[in-house]
């Protein structure tokens, strides 16, 4: 056991992919956190897509699906899966991984097909909420089928979870069995994202509140720029994130109706989005549904109040104590008057909160999976 010897462990993290993204991001804090502790990491991701830098360190791999024969949708998974063992077996021979941390829901349905990995030794990280993401929209077959594809990767098996809300939507909602499970909240490098807030940026020292997350249907950007307008609230909007260019079209049409494309700015992701969100006068979460709200935790890493819509997920378990005024109903009128009231009168985010997100604090949790079994 890696804590009683002192052994250093490794550790193998799968993800489908790496664009700009959450699960992403928290797949690479923890990568290096890892490292900082003296374990040796691989990690692969399943598409070429990558849109961050990858840490010193790492044993990074792209195992990359060529596939283009027209029947390729039908025998994907167990495809991709004979690709991820062959890379397996062949990173094995300098030594077998103690852990594997599968990442997102495609990716665990392609581990769960691996035969090179032992099963004790897999845990699924679960970033988001199931019920709301897959199902809320399926009736009848569609539903069932979805379900049972969920529960055929998930059921007897280990699963760490982003949030408490995030467990709850798979062992009880859905009535999954698990095998082990345990809730751990995303890592962050505090003092990088302070290092890297303090960088200048195009609209240092104006007055604006911010959204930063990309162009999809949960984040409710509509529910957004209709609260903003309530609000009245006589300052800028920036709007950060990237999306199809007909969805960013749409919301530029919503502003335009409700009278306020002269106070809202669209601005494709950053790399380093925070000195945008340290300028900012608070920054909002718009979102139907947070498998955690990783924006959230940056924002108070950055001493910038967050408003947040109190939605299934990781929110609530983020913004507590005096924080906690900022968790708002989902509609446009509870947004509106929560962004006028913190606009106002911010609290105050105090130290204590922001080290529990600490790098060091989270690996700890996770290296105790392996000594724990």
């Amino acid at each position: 056991l890696s804590k009683i010897t002192g052994l250093k462990m490794r550790i193998l993290m799968i993800i489908d992919g790496l664009p700009g993204g959450g699960a992403e991001k928290t797949v690479l804090t923890l990568s290096s956190g890892l490292i900082e502790m003296g374990h040796q990491v691989s990690l692969f991701s399943l598409r070429k897509v990558c849109d961050y830098a990858i840490p010193e360190g790492i044993d990074f791999q792209v195992i990359q699906d060529t596939c283009k024969k027209p029947w390729r949708k039908l025998t994907e998974i167990p495809r991709r899966a004979r690709l991820l063992d062959n890379a397996i077996k062949q990173a094995e021979r300098s030594g077998k991984f103690d852990v594997v941390f599968s990442h997102l829901h495609k990716t665990d349905r392609i581990v769960a097909h691996c035969r090179a990995l032992e099963r004790d030794k897999v845990w699924f990280c679960v970033h988001g909420m199931f019920s709301f993401s897959y199902l809320r929209h399926r009736s009848g077959l569609s539903r069932w089928f979805k379900h049972y594809k969920i529960r055929h990767t998930y059921e007897n098996r280990n699963v760490v979870a982003v949030s408490a809300a995030v467990l709850k939507d798979l062992s009880e909602t859905l009535a999954i069995d698990l095998r082990r499970q345990a809730v751990i909240h995303n890592p962050f490098d505090i003092p990088e994202i302070q290092r890297l807030a303090d960088e200048p940026y195009e609209m240092q020292g104006q007055d604006y509140l911010i959204h930063v997350g990309r162009f999809h249907e949960h984040k409710r950007h509509d529910r957004l720029l209709r609260a903003f307008a309530l609000s009245q609230i006589e300052t800028t909007l920036v709007m950060m994130g990237n999306g199809a260019d007909a969805k960013i079209q749409k919301l530029k049409q919503l502003a335009t109706e409700l009278g306020i494309e002269n106070k809202i700015v669209f601005r494709p992701f950053q790399p380093n989005p925070y000195p945008w969100i340290k300028g900012a006068r608070l920054l909002v979460l718009s979102s139907d549904c947070e498998g955690f709200g990783n924006v959230l935790v940056e924002s108070i890493i950055c001493q910038t109040p967050p408003v947040s819509t109190n939605c299934p997920g990781g929110p609530a378990e983020i913004l507590t104590g005096d924080l906690a005024r900022g968790l708002t109903a989902l509609n446009d009128e509870s947004l509106a008057k929560t962004l006028a009231d913190i606009y106002a009168s911010p609290p105050v985010v105090d130290r204590a909160t922001i080290a529990s997100f600490g790098i060091n604090a989270i690996c700890q949790q996770y290296i105790a999976l392996v000594d724990n079994p």
